[in-house]
């Protein structure tokens, strides 16, 4: 999963914006043949005159042949109606635009003689994400599922190595529960769920309102998903194949680890590595040991559960409070498989596969050794509570306040 992309749910508001019964006030009439129409939903891969080239979420292809009295229009992300929409020219349209096509299908079930089509521009979609983007980090928090409790409507989550920081997250009846479909690595093919399905040992992220202390936030959306968390060395990278082989720690078996153009490959600086680490090794002391954390001050040292919270991140978040691992690989440099090596180290957040010997990685970190010599179960920790996109803003620790 790549960080660039967005939290959102384009393909989602796409399909209620166009399934919405509202949306054709108009028939076709004389302009459809008797045929019944079809809609075919998806985005534009090639255009050659007035043939358009579709493909939708599963992959499928449609040659859509845009008639010359078909009506074609524009709208906005998330709009619900025609109300709004523009016209469009067909010479408007460009690859990535997401468009609806509605017409009559030929007898070959690939093409489509469309009456009607009407788009959103790829440009609206990319602005649209970064906006959502941008509000995950600055109203997002995350962490591993501690418990649930549908009758009061909570959640609590942990984050941190140690789990030492707990958060409160309160749900509503307006709020959005999405989870991870199966096998799925896109942040924005979430499903539509309920609280009852979230279990503890979950990752989850939500975004809301925080309290002034940061313990608790009124959630407006919620996304969680049940995930491997992988440790280990690599043992083979097949860049042709776009697997890698990875002895996992905890139980030494292999795993084949699938890597598609969704999964975010991400590398840390080897000196931050090295200060996450002694972190790390500080949060292990005894309280009241006396040593310092490297790279920290004494005030730095306190107990476990302040070391853990250290550990989770390089630095700490605006006013003094805890730090976020996902804004620091926000920052780190992207990786591709032909920059892994046999013998390296990495830390995984996958989905699992047809077996327990496969996976495909969602976020996959290198340059972790001086973390996984310090404490395996502590990085896993780290990197399961960051695995979202974007990041979560400092997730409403310490000192922080509402933003």
């Amino acid at each position: 999963m790549r960080s660039t992309k967005a939290p959102m749910r384009v393909a989602q508001l796409f399909l209620c914006t166009f399934l919405s019964v509202c949306l054709w006030p108009v028939a076709a009439g004389a302009q459809e043949s008797a045929a019944k129409p079809v809609t075919f939903l998806g985005t534009v891969q090639a255009i050659s005159g007035n043939t358009v080239t579709v493909k939708n979420d599963a992959g499928a292809t449609m040659q859509v042949t845009v008639q010359d009295s078909a009506r074609l229009l524009r709208i906005e992300p998330g709009q619900k109606t025609l109300a709004g929409a523009t016209p469009l020219k067909l010479t408007d349209l460009q690859t990535g635009d997401r468009v609806m096509a509605r017409g009559s299908a030929n007898a070959d079930g690939k093409s489509l003689d469309a009456v009607m089509l009407v788009a959103i521009k790829g440009a609206d979609i990319a602005q649209q994400q970064q906006k959502e983007r941008e509000d995950w980090q600055k109203r997002g928090t995350g962490g591993l599922v501690k418990s649930v409790d549908p009758g009061a409507g909570t959640v609590t989550i942990s984050s941190g190595p140690a789990g030492s920081r707990t958060t409160i997250i309160h749900v509503t009846p307006t709020t959005i529960i999405r989870r991870y479909a199966p096998g799925s690595v896109k942040f924005d093919q979430a499903v539509k769920s309920t609280l009852d399905q979230i279990k503890p040992g979950d990752q989850l992220r939500a975004r809301g309102s925080r309290s002034a202390d940061g313990a608790s936030m009124d959630a407006e959306e919620i996304v969680s998903g049940s995930f491997l968390n992988l440790a280990g060395s690599i043992q083979a990278v097949n860049a042709n194949a776009s697997t890698i082989t990875l002895t996992d720690a905890a139980t030494k078996k292999p795993v084949v680890l699938t890597v598609t153009p969704d999964s975010e490959l991400k590398k840390l600086d080897p000196a931050m590595a090295q200060r996450i680490a002694a972190r790390m090794n500080a949060a292990k002391r005894p309280e009241g040991s006396g040593a310092a954390p490297a790279g920290g001050s004494p005030g730095a040292q306190g107990a476990g559960a302040s070391g853990g919270d250290h550990a989770a991140g390089a630095g700490r978040g605006p006013g003094g409070g805890a730090p976020d691992f996902q804004q620091l690989l926000a920052r780190s440099p992207s990786i591709t498989l032909k920059d892994l090596q046999k013998g390296n180290m990495i830390i995984v957040v996958a989905t699992g596969g047809q077996s327990p010997q496969t996976a495909t990685a969602i976020t996959l970190v290198a340059g972790v050794e001086p973390m996984l010599q310090a404490s395996t179960s502590a990085s896993q920790a780290m990197l399961s509570s960051a695995w979202n996109l974007g990041g979560e803003g400092g997730g409403g620790g310490g000192g922080e306040g509402p933003q």
